[in-house]
């Protein structure tokens, strides 16, 4: 078991929606340092406002594809925590930019941790190695096959990475399949997460949400303070190899979770309906999270209620910077057929 209090710790991605929710965290469970490794593309420095000002964080602004930086933050750390990635349309749109980020970049961590014999390496991965999953719940023991994006095949690398240095080095890793992100600091030009802040944005402004089609597509939400406690907990658990989801275990329609942000913003407003868009394959997600509770002792705490809650009450202040930030084209909304993919 690997002791928080008082460890070194290295988070890639930092600045980002779940990793500076995780340096938060470990601030709060008594790292006595934490290194956050960012180029601030995705991450905002602002998110690590109140964990810079605790005086035990320093930001590094940097990228993982550089080896020699990655290794000499990674020396004389107890816990390193790999966040940092790219977004999944992003690497539609740039595969090799993908292939070098999520895979040459995650090398260098993985080498890096192997290396300088951290006692823990915790690895973000996705729901996205499954593709459209065959089973529901779907468990960790499920395929790859199915996976049909760079992204998921990129993940999937991953994992058989640290498997491998586990096998080669002794490496003890735990390995994090996210499924639907979303919460307070979210990346708002996400593929669903993008939808979101313009379902708030027409709500504020009295129009109803607009879903392209039936709406009827699932997805398995889950806040980003949960997924940070899973990492504290993959971390600080006994478990020295394994892969794990994250999810809520709830499935939730695009039609439901557009009547909930309405209740929760306090609108009567109806969910206006638009002729069906492209399709996009992954039509339904549900995880299977028994072995995160059995073997990490995690289980998500936040209803999607509360966890929209949270999301509306972080974006009401910051509406009017994070829509100049968004490209000046006008996104489409969600089709009842696009969008399966998680984190």
């Amino acid at each position: 078991m690997t002791t928080l209090k008082g460890a070194n710790v290295l988070v890639t991605g930092g600045a980002g929606t779940i990793g500076s929710t995780l340096v938060d965290q470990l601030l709060d469970a008594g790292a006595a340092h934490v290194d956050v490794l960012d180029n601030l593309v995705r991450g905002r420095r602002a998110n690590l406002d109140d964990a810079l000002a605790d005086g035990r964080v320093t930001l590094v602004e940097g990228d993982i594809r550089d080896r020699d930086l990655v290794h000499d933050l990674t020396r004389g750390k107890e816990l390193v925590f790999h966040q940092a990635a790219i977004r999944i349309t992003q690497c539609a749109e740039e595969p090799r930019l993908a292939l070098e980020v999520l895979v040459d970049g995650t090398f260098n961590v993985v080498e890096a941790a192997a290396e300088h014999r951290v006692s823990k390496l915790v690895v973000a991965s996705s729901a996205s190695v499954y593709g459209l999953a065959e089973e529901f719940p779907t468990t960790e023991r499920h395929h790859h096959h199915d996976n049909d994006t760079i992204y998921g095949a990129a993940k999937t690398f991953n994992e058989g990475l640290a498997r491998s240095f586990r096998a080669m080095r002794g490496l003890d890793y735990v390995t994090l399949r996210y499924f639907n992100v979303y919460g307070p600091r979210m990346d708002v030009h996400g593929l669903y997460t993008e939808v979101l802040v313009r379902w708030m944005e027409r709500i504020a402004d009295g129009r109803p949400p607009l879903i392209f089609g039936d709406g009827l597509q699932t997805m398995d939400f889950v806040c980003t303070p949960d997924i940070a406690r899973a990492n504290v907990l993959a971390a600080a658990s006994d478990v020295a190899e394994g892969v794990y989801n994250i999810a809520s275990g709830t499935e939730t329609s695009l039609l439901e979770l557009a009547q909930a942000l309405l209740r929760v913003m306090g609108s009567d407003l109806p969910v206006e309906h638009g002729p069906e868009r492209a399709v996009n394959g992954v039509v339904r997600r549900l995880a299977d999270t028994t072995a995160a509770r059995d073997d990490l002792g995690f289980e998500a705490e936040i209803g999607l209620e509360e966890g929209l809650r949270l999301l509306v009450d972080w974006w009401r202040p910051l509406r009017e910077e994070i829509a100049a930030g968004r490209s000046l084209s006008e996104a489409p909304a969600l089709a009842a057929t696009t969008a399966g993919g998680a984190s």
